[in-house]
């Protein structure tokens, strides 16, 4: 199986409002920079992307170390919160319903193909793909003004 590494990021300028996502790939020292955006989303919802787009960038079944500054995608998956919202009918365990649904049901369902491990890192802490992804995604959230 291949041995990817995957850095990710997403932005918002308000929240919600115009957000960009970015990823780094990167496998056997070649990188891939892939991102985009919304007019109209949240911060969430381009942290998710920018996971759900890089995974499935792989054209095969992969090891991923995907790392993040984003808690709630790292503890989504990590803590098994989706899957258990999942098996509830997408409803949290005080019964409010889970936000982003939709994204959540790709992003485990590509953790299914790949075998993805999650990383959590501090963001603006100058980690350099940290660093990298952030810019890409803010760039990408300004076109989208």
């Amino acid at each position: 199986m291949k041995k990817v590494e995957i850095y990710t990021d997403g932005s918002c300028k308000s929240n919600p409002g115009p957000g960009g996502w970015a990823a780094v790939l990167v496998y056997k020292g070649r990188e891939k920079e892939l991102y985009g955006g919304e007019r109209d989303t949240t911060n969430n919802r381009m942290e998710l992307t920018a996971a759900i787009e890089a995974l499935s960038a792989l054209k095969e079944p992969c090891e991923v170390i995907l790392t993040t500054d984003s808690r709630y995608v790292c503890d989504g998956i990590t803590k098994g919160w989706a899957r258990s919202w999942k098996e509830h009918g997408w409803k949290k365990g005080d019964r409010s319903p889970a936000l982003n649904p939709d994204l959540w049901d790709i992003l485990l369902g590509l953790c299914e193909k790949h075998r993805v491990e999650i990383v959590w890192v501090k963001g603006h802490d100058g980690h350099p793909y940290n660093e990298r992804c952030d810019t890409l995604a803010q760039q990408e959230a300004e076109k989208n003004r």
